[in-house]
């Protein structure tokens, strides 16, 4: 299919012909290339264009948005969570499990008439509390370490920045 730049009838804005494209709208590469003029001050009162910025040094380490340790950090956070999560709720949902299904396994004695379904209950609580530790272990061991050494970066970045500014 041809085009037309110039159509032989001039339509209204709002109704144009199928397979057509509007006035003064051409495909692209249609269309010869100009090259623009230097802008020029309109008013005599206009002030003067701003300078150049002066051209920069690249920098050495990348900026903080977009930082490796960022997405490290993010999966180390994720994991620790998803831990200390799968360690409580686990053991909940084994022992909802059991209640549900195995009633004659949780009513049976361990030590003289203590059902099983009672000290399952009983375990629940020092189990949240090893995944508390579980949390905090894996907060010390992986997070900080790495939440530590971004904010060192972050601090090295704006004195850098800070001294470029200078």
């Amino acid at each position: 299919m041809s085009y037309d730049p110039y159509p032989p009838h001039s339509y209204p804005p709002h109704s144009y012909p199928p397979h057509s494209y509007p006035p003064n709208s051409y495909p692209p590469n249609s269309y010869p290339r100009h090259d623009a003029s230097p802008p020029y001050a309109t008013s005599p009162r206009q002030p003067p264009a701003a300078p150049e910025p002066a051209e920069r040094r690249p920098r050495r380490h990348p900026a903080l948005g977009h930082h490796s340790d960022l997405r490290i950090l993010r999966s180390a956070y994720r994991w620790q969570r998803r831990t200390a999560t799968l360690t409580a709720l686990g053991y909940f949902t084994l022992f909802l499990v059991l209640s549900a299904f195995a009633p004659s396994f949780m009513t049976g004695t361990v030590v003289d008439g203590l059902p099983t379904g009672l000290l399952l209950a009983l375990l629940q609580l020092p189990v949240t509390w090893l995944a508390i530790a579980l949390y905090e272990h894996t907060a010390r061991r992986y997070v900080d370490p790495l939440a530590d050494r971004i904010r060192k970066h972050a601090e090295l970045d704006a004195k850098r920045e800070e001294a470029a500014a200078r």
